[in-house]
């Protein structure tokens, strides 16, 4: 028989059962619940009537529209509840002695003989209650044993499958599992040797097709392998990059014809022998796993390789191998494959554009200064008087005079980063010496938008370990962009305050803010926001930044949009 057709029987037949035992529990259920409602309707209302009327009975006096009354209300109501057999005609008895009573309510012997109709019909009532009673309880009695013939039904089923049904199909699953580790373990003459006529047996037969075709398969594809290893193999010795790759274990698995010619070994030396045993004795391996460990820490330079009397540069690219094994979730590390792109025509096209940017530069700042020479002679009254137009006409001339001195100014200093000639002076400064000389410098452009600057500064701060010229720079700048976005009559906050081991400065303003799109650009050279005025070249942000990582620093923004912008940087403090 089918597992399918036992599961269907049984469960069926469970459910089945499930569903009688409902219906019986319900049915029993309703039964006591209508002899219940006949006692209270029929027989509890009428003891209720009586007691009020034998009540009323009692206060019979000379007002004898109050009393009368109420006897007269439960008395209706009881001759509409006539339920047992007798009980209509001693209402009707009732009621004609009732009739004579009020008109001779002080006759006692008809009150005598309403008491005792009262009690009659108390009496057939009471009787009526127990007969239903016993009726109830026989029906409890008959339900309580039905449910317990059908739970025992219920529960002899449910046992046998409990029993039985995860054997049926645990076993066989078990020996099915184990069958196809074996075969995952590439043991392809397992078989499964249970045949049952149900399931489990047509899903023996195809496993062990299956376990005969990869058996086949395994023996017949070893050339194929073969073949695809030697294609990759030639695909990877062609390429024009440096290629080198390992296992997860940090063993070389293969290196190109270009790794070899920079490393300088044969593929004998290096393939099977593990990168940090060749870092001992190769410099170029040592650099590649430096470099290695510090990416994700800290900027990496691209790497400059002397081989075959040639002076190269190459950037380092290390892309993770991870596979999903056939028939699991999780993937699985398996090793990496170390790129070198060679960028020596891109770096030297680089070092001619910083070379030609630093030459324009010095030799601008020479013909400028003599215009603002000139330009300070002209507004000296000894040259002549100058109408307003005239007037104004210099005045331009020196905005653009000085606007292009500050964009050579900031070329020179970029060159400056680029060519890696910074010269610094590291050495003990007081931090707040530092942001009142940059809140000085940026007074009068604060003043003209009548902006408050207020310094935050925490006391008794130590010395910062900083070239004071370029942090003070850094610091202006970041005052300077601060005036420029921020509204007039608004508020710049400086604060200083020591975290741990470091001096932090921070620039706070109100003003437009910076959208989340463009936070992580702001410090790129020649970025400028979108729809930002032009007022710059846009490489103030982007030498400050080399200017205090060149300090070991640190420079970051904080910025929401419309809630104005954070800009902060780091310096070791003096421990």
């Amino acid at each position: 028989m089918k597992i399918k057709t036992k599961l269907n029987l049984g469960v069926g037949l469970l459910f089945l059962m499930i569903i009688i035992l409902s219906l019986i529990s319900a049915y029993s259920v309703f039964l006591i619940k209508i002899d219940t409602q006949n006692i209270l309707k029929a027989n509890y209302n009428t003891l209720e009537y009586s007691r009020n009327m034998l009540l009323s009975l009692e206060k019979i006096s000379a007002d004898k529209n109050i009393d009368f009354s109420v006897f007269e209300k439960n008395l209706k109501s009881q001759m509409k509840n006539a339920t047992e057999i007798g009980e209509k005609n001693a209402n009707i008895n009732l009621e004609k002695k009732f009739i004579t009573l009020k008109n001779d309510f002080s006759n006692e012997s008809v009150k005598n003989q309403i008491r005792q109709d009262i009690f009659e019909i108390m009496k057939l009532n009471m009787n009526a209650i127990k007969q239903k009673s016993d009726v109830a309880t026989h029906t409890a009695e008959t339900a309580n044993l039905w449910i317990a013939i059908t739970g025992t039904l219920c529960f002899l089923i449910a046992f046998n499958l409990l029993v039985n049904l995860p054997n049926n199909i645990a076993n066989p699953i078990k020996e099915l599992t184990d069958s196809i580790k074996e075969i995952a373990n590439k043991n392809y003459s397992q078989r499964v040797h249970f045949m049952n006529h149900n399931e489990f047996g047509d899903l023996a037969k195809s496993f062990n097709s299956m376990a005969e075709k990869l058996q086949e398969y395994s023996s017949s594809n070893l050339h194929k392998l073969s073949f695809e290893k030697k294609r990759l193999e030639t695909l990877i010795n062609n390429m024009h990059d440096p290629i080198i790759g390992l296992d997860n274990t940090g063993t070389i698995l293969f290196v190109n014809n270009e790794a070899l010619k920079i490393i300088g070994l044969k593929s004998s030396e290096v393939v099977g022998q593990l990168a940090t045993t060749l870092a001992l004795t190769n410099d170029l391996m040592k650099s590649l796993i430096v470099s290695t460990l510090l990416d994700g820490k800290q900027k990496v330079e691209p790497m400059k390789i002397f081989a075959d009397n040639i002076e190269s540069y190459f950037e380092k690219e290390i892309v993770n191998i991870t596979i999903k094994p056939t028939g699991e979730d999780q993937t699985i590390d398996i090793g990496d494959v170390i790129i070198l792109r060679n960028i020596t025509v891109f770096k030297e096209l680089d070092f001619a554009k910083t070379n030609f940017i630093a030459t324009v530069s010095h030799e601008l700042k020479t013909p400028i200064s003599s215009i603002k020479m000139s330009l300070q002679i002209l507004e000296k009254e000894d040259t002549g008087k100058m109408n307003e137009d005239q007037k104004q006409l210099i005045t331009s001339i020196k905005e653009d005079s000085e606007r292009l001195l500050k964009i050579t100014g900031e070329l020179l200093d970029l060159s400056q980063v680029e060519t890696g000639n910074i010269h610094l002076t590291i050495e003990n400064n007081n931090p707040y010496d530092i942001i009142n000389y940059a809140i000085a410098a940026v007074k009068v452009k604060a003043d003209q938008k009548a902006i408050k600057i207020i310094i935050d500064a925490q006391e008794n701060l130590p010395f910062v370990k900083a070239d004071t010229d370029k942090t003070a720079w850094v610091l202006i700048n970041f005052l300077t962009n601060a005036i420029t976005y921020s509204s007039e009559n608004s508020t710049i906050i400086v604060k200083v305050r020591q975290e741990n081991n470091t001096i932090l400065f921070e620039v706070i303003d109100k003003g437009k803010g910076i959208d989340s799109h463009y936070k992580n650009k702001v410090f790129d050279k020649y970025f400028q926001i979108p729809g930002s005025h032009k007022l710059g070249t846009g490489l103030g942000l982007a030498i400050s930044k080399e200017f205090i990582e060149a300090q070991n620093g640190i420079i970051s923004v904080k910025s929401d949009l419309g809630l104005g912008s954070t800009f902060s940087i780091a310096l070791q403090a003096d421990t």
